[in-house]
């Protein structure tokens, strides 16, 4: 049975435009980097690979979608290559540096991300500028 928690976040999802789907899934890889990172620190080496495998999945997921006719994707590739080889270096050796790079990389895209999304808002003139998505 699916807890309340579980059906809203689900619900979150279903009903989220595509913009704050984005949103998310910055936020999600950011969370599971941070789990990863602090489970290493622990000792505790499964949890911190299912909580780095989720990031490095979410990473893979931006990989795939990109459209390739606009110029920022050409931008994003490399990038998003990068951090996913640092989740996969960090992961494999232990080695938290790598992972506070990745999620370094990956907060500056996600604050950009929120950036666009206000610049969006106020071109539409919805007077919302964003606000609640940060």
């Amino acid at each position: 049975m699916v807890n309340a928690a579980e059906a809203y976040r689900r619900q979150q999802v279903l009903n989220a435009p595509p913009e704050q789907l984005t949103l998310m899934l910055y936020n999600g890889c950011l969370k599971f980097i941070e789990e990863g990172t602090q489970t290493l620190k622990e000792k505790n080496y499964e949890s911190a690979n299912n909580s780095l495998q989720k990031a490095q999945r979410i990473i893979s997921e931006f990989r795939l979608t990109l459209n390739m006719d606009y110029e920022i994707s050409h931008q994003l590739l490399p990038l998003y290559n990068y951090v996913y080889d640092r989740l996969v270096e960090g992961n494999i050796r232990s080695d938290t540096s790598q992972l506070d790079e990745a999620k370094g990389i990956i907060t500056e895209l996600r604050d950009a991300w929120v950036e666009a999304m206000k610049k969006a808002r106020a071109e539409k003139g919805d007077g919302k500028g964003g606000n609640g998505y940060a």
